[in-house]
């Protein structure tokens, strides 16, 4: 079955809203992803992961 009335330019004027937000939506998460992945974290300057703090642990002896 087919729709009794399409009007292709009534229909665009709805959804061109809708898929201008789509767009918009996909395009920040390219660049929170491009982001993330090239400028999220600097593993120098990351403390969290540094080995130097288990290195400076004394280590008990009996």
């Amino acid at each position: 079955m087919s729709a009794p009335d399409t009007e292709i330019e009534k229909q665009s004027k709805r959804h061109s809203p809708l898929l201008i937000g789509m767009a918009i939506a996909l395009t920040v998460a390219f660049i929170a992803g491009v982001i993330y992945l090239f400028g999220g974290f600097d593993p120098e300057t990351d403390e969290a992961t540094s080995a130097e703090p288990a290195a400076n642990q004394q280590t008990l002896t009996d």
